[in-house]
């Protein structure tokens, strides 16, 4: 398992380094705004099942990390982003927290387990857990990309991207399907749980939710095709233009101690994670500018 979480965290560093030269390729003033992400107020509650702040820790970005009780008293500010790792037991008053923190603007992230305990119980309407739970298993997804220009930019019609689902994972069942938007889905869950939707996001006041199915932190993909098999440099290869420098810098990073799968896996769920930084990022920018014209 150690041997797992090292090939994974090394997969992790090499996925973000392989989003900001893809945005390089392909829009360059979005790759600079890329960049600025780096300065996301991000604050972490530990779980017992998830494990978020590994994918941070993996890719770079730095964090606030508080345990769950501290989110009874905390002052929390609409510009943070706040992940909670599964299952976010919270207490009552650590509920009533997250939904003012919310409607004032914040963005919240919350894994499997948390479905019940705190969007359900604190954002009905919205979606809600079917009552089935997932085997531990791998599932393929589809990332659909067609409504928004970042992920677009990140996710080609050649990628096979794969989800690990733990053991006793919470299927999501959206409840308001125009409010709610699904931004990976996958056919192997709805034929085999009920349901295909994998993660989702939706508007609440002034802020926003995300929530995904299992855990955020990835542990494995399967070597399903020949192409899985591969080398971690071959989705470099898929992804990239290539030249003498990039090779030298992902050599150095170890691309290879990882298989195509598993590289592509880290690529796929590193770009889901920066999208929420990108959405923060850019809401942040209307409220300000929503902020100087009440001034003027």
């Amino acid at each position: 398992m150690t041997q797992t979480k090292e090939k994974m965290t090394k997969a992790y560093r090499v996925a973000q380094e392989m989003l900001k030269d893809r945005l390089k390729d392909v829009d360059q003033s979005m790759a600079e705004e890329f960049d600025e992400l780096n300065e996301s107020d991000i604050v972490i509650v530990r779980g017992t099942y998830d494990f978020i702040e590994q994918v941070f820790n993996g890719i770079g970005l730095k964090y606030k990390i508080v345990s769950v009780e501290a989110l009874d008293t905390m002052q929390l500010d609409p510009e943070q982003i706040v992940f909670i790792n599964c299952p976010g037991n919270v207490s009552d008053k650590a509920l009533r927290n997250l939904v003012s923190f919310v409607e004032k603007g914040g963005f919240l992230f919350t894994t499997d387990w948390a479905l019940k305990h705190v969007v359900e119980k604190g954002f009905p309407g919205y979606i809600c857990y079917n009552g089935r739970s997932t085997g531990d298993e791998v599932v393929r997804v589809e990332i659909l990309t067609s409504d928004d220009p970042f992920l677009k930019s990140l996710i080609g019609e050649n990628d096979d991207p794969q989800w690990w689902l733990e053991g006793s994972s919470y299927p999501i069942t959206v409840l308001d399907k125009e409010k709610v938007e699904v931004m990976v889905q996958s056919k192997e869950i709805k034929e085999r749980h009920g349901e295909p939707a994998v993660f989702v996001s939706f508007d609440h006041g002034e802020g926003k939710i995300y929530h995904m199915i299992s855990h955020f932190y990835l542990q494995r993909a399967e070597t399903r095709t020949e192409r899985h098999k591969g080398e971690g440099s071959n989705y470099l290869l898929e992804k990239l233009a290539m030249d003498n420098q990039r090779w030298t810098k992902y050599k150095k990073m170890g691309v290879d101690d990882a298989n195509l799968a598993e590289v592509e896996a880290a690529y796929s769920s590193s770009s889901v994670m920066n999208k929420i930084l990108w959405d923060k990022k850019k809401k942040s920018v209307e409220r300000s500018k929503d902020y100087d014209e009440e001034k003027r």
